[in-house]
């Protein structure tokens, strides 16, 4: 694999290759330890301009019922009107509206989170990890991301009381991506 060193290059619109790709998160639970979950169906493009980076897109759409935290029991719960009530909203999706260099490898993209039919602004960092020629000749670029929300400003509000102090699940969740994208021919 050949990296690319100059941006400029890079311009260009890309699918997100899902086979390489993580979409995950972290919550506190029982208020002691974190679960970790990602979804495993997704869909997203980005348009790069490496000259100008402001001028750079992304967007993404996530299937619900793709959720895994390695519980069944709890995929079920979370994919229940509860929380994430999959059934009527079964699909979370993420526009970008700005995008902008912080200097080196470090950008920050803004843009619009949907879930349960609430859309609120998301900040992401990202971190610039390369991009490279595949053994198979496709041209990918890869970037590291992350970001923190409350889940009940999308109205993820369901909780139960523990009995030492505390509530079961965290309102604050931290959002990791790992992404490879493949330039469009």
């Amino acid at each position: 694999m050949t990296a690319t060193p100059d941006l400029a290059t890079l311009t260009g619109d890309y699918t997100v290759d899902p086979a390489h790709t993580t979409i995950g998160f972290t919550a506190r639970h029982a208020m002691v330890t974190n679960v970790k979950g990602k979804f495993l169906d997704f869909t997203g493009t980005l348009h790069l301009d490496g000259t100008d980076p402001s001028r750079s897109t992304a967007s993404l759409d996530v299937t619900m019922d793709s959720i895994d935290t390695g519980s069944p029991d709890r995929d079920g719960h979370l994919k229940s009107s509860d929380f994430f009530n999959t059934g009527e909203y079964p699909t979370m999706t993420f526009r970008s509206t700005k995008a902008e260099s912080l200097g080196g490898d470090d950008y920050r993209i803004t843009g619009d989170l949907s879930i349960l039919g609430t859309t609120k602004p998301l900040t992401i960092d990202l971190e610039f990890n390369g991009a490279a020629k595949d053994p198979f000749g496709n041209e990918r670029v890869g970037f590291e991301g992350k970001a923190e929300i409350k889940r009940s400003e999308w109205g993820l509000t369901w909780n139960a009381a523990l009995e030492t102090g505390g509530v079961l699940v965290s309102d604050k969740i931290k959002l990791n991506f790992d992404i490879s994208a493949i330039r469009q021919a």
